[in-house]
């Protein structure tokens, strides 16, 4: 006669199979909490917009929707480089999407469409030639707490060069993510 041999676990000594029950209670707590982390996501960290206009281009082109992190500039500074989402500093109703070109301390000018920063001709790979135009600006010291934008396409952008920097606070954003159309879907550089 053969030993048998039973160790915990073993499936012959166990219940039958039982389906877990529907609890109501726990499924609605699930789906709060998952709304609550939604909702902060959304106002605090992550906003979704529609890019209206052409003054991105070609980075950003009109009608693109994007995901602006709200949450960045916590901890960050806003550096050279950054697309951002400000508040229009004449209409603080409307927004606006450029690109940051000088920050405060930055000697900023610009010769017949050509930037200089601190003295040295800027390279700009992300503004094709065909978006560039012939205007000047004075050579300029940013001051504490504002940023100099511009938007790279230079002859249809309404930016700092019309209406002067851009102040801190009217900053909310940096535009990261591209999600529509899905044939522009990736990061924004």
């Amino acid at each position: 006669m053969k030993e048998q041999y039973t160790f915990e676990g073993d499936p012959r000594e166990t219940e039958p199979f039982s389906k877990p029950s529907f609890n109501v209670k726990y499924w609605l707590r699930d789906i709060l909490v998952a709304f609550v982390i939604a909702i902060f996501i959304i106002v605090f960290v992550v906003q979704p917009v529609k890019v209206e206009g052409t003054s991105m281009q070609p980075v950003l082109m009109d009608q693109e929707r994007i995901f602006v992190n709200r949450f960045i500039y916590q901890f960050k500074d806003i550096s050279r480089g950054d697309v951002v989402v400000f508040r229009y500093p004449r209409d603080v109703k409307k927004s606006f999407i450029k690109r940051v070109l000088a920050v405060p301390g930055d000697e900023i000018e610009i010769r017949a469409g050509r930037v200089y920063l601190n003295g040295k001709r800027l390279d700009e790979p992300y503004v094709p030639l065909e978006f560039l135009d012939n205007r000047s600006y004075p050579r300029t010291i940013v001051p504490p707490g504002r940023y100099f934008v511009l938007g790279d396409h230079r002859n249809s952008s309404n930016d700092s060069r019309n209406w002067g920097f851009v102040e801190k606070q009217l900053v909310y954003g940096k535009a990261f993510f591209c999600y529509w159309p899905i044939m522009n879907f990736g990061l924004v550089e």
